[in-house]
């Protein structure tokens, strides 16, 4: 007579295994976190697809009615293209800018030893200890000053408000630069120099490609700064200069407030930075763990 054979139930699991009731445990609660942070977004969409009317009451979770009515009013409530324009010049400018001074820079800081190195890296590290308040006085001084002295007028232009998202975007991308440069093997420079290239040949032929992850990083994080920033561009723009984070203002006005367009235009004014992170997002992550460690 046969014995029965054990049960295998547990058999191939590892010793060191979390038990299944943690592993459930772990699922529910990223479920209910995942639901969490979706409402928002649930509500935005739900209200941007409903009449005004129905917005400005109670919120219902199930729409009685839809209308796309939203997103055609919200290009002739405020000038919406133009701001959008701006918006893309004033954020891809600033980003293209930061980009390269950051590549350079940190380059530099890398690679070479110079004297205040140390004293240079530091500072461009403290100046992201101070809230950005603190430099709207100042610059919109600086920018008045210029432009009564040359007549080039920065306050009120695009080119002031670029200027002015390079000196939030550009310490950070410089050092996040640096300590992906330092990760990269000083063996591929020299190799590059044997081979007859100059500093700017091993810079862009070796080393560049070698950093894309953390160059798409840093020029995510410099676009994102200059897209949604709202303080220096409610102070340093005009009718013309609008961008996109402060338009979205003229949709509440003193008599009503326009919660269906808001809603609308908010979820336009999304659909880059979503569409950037969907496209980019295995350098992006690539970048920023890289990036982290010096």
């Amino acid at each position: 007579m046969s014995e029965s054979a054990p049960s295998l139930t547990g058999a191939h699991r590892s010793p060191m295994a979390p038990p299944r009731s943690f592993l459930w445990s772990r699922r529910i609660f990223l479920t209910l976190l995942t639901g969490f942070v979706l409402v928002p977004v649930y509500v935005m969409v739900s209200s941007s697809l409903k009449p005004l009317a129905d917005v400005s009451g109670s919120f219902r979770w199930l729409p009685s009615g839809l209308t796309i009515r939203p997103y055609i009013d919200i290009w002739s409530t405020v000038p919406l293209a133009t701001y959008f324009v701006n918006s893309l010049i004033v954020a891809g400018a600033a980003t293209v800018c930061s980009v390269v001074i950051a590549v350079f820079a940190a380059y530099a800081v890398s690679r070479y030893e110079f004297r205040g190195k140390r004293v240079f890296t530091v500072t461009v590290l403290s100046t992201q200890m101070f809230p950005g308040i603190l430099f709207l006085l100042p610059l919109f001084l600086l920018y008045v000053n210029i432009g009564n002295a040359t007549g080039i007028a920065l306050f009120g232009s695009r080119g002031g408000l670029i200027l002015t998202y390079l000196t939030f975007s550009l310490p950070f991308s410089i050092w996040m630069l640096i300590g992906y440069f330092d990760s990269v093997p000083r063996d591929l420079d020299e190799a590059a120099l044997v081979d007859g290239c100059g500093p700017l040949g091993a810079l862009f032929r070796v080393v560049v490609p070698a950093a894309v992850p953390g160059i798409v990083a840093v020029a995510v994080y410099a676009f994102m700064t200059a897209w949604g920033e709202v303080l220096f561009a409610s102070v340093m723009t005009n009718d013309t200069t609008r961008t996109l984070a402060v338009g979205l203002q003229g949709y509440s006005t003193l008599n009503d407030v326009y919660w269906n367009q808001i809603m609308a235009a908010s979820l336009v004014v999304s659909v880059p930075v979503v569409a950037g992170f969907l496209l980019l997002q295995r350098y992006l992550v690539a970048g920023l763990t890289a990036g982290a460690v010096k």
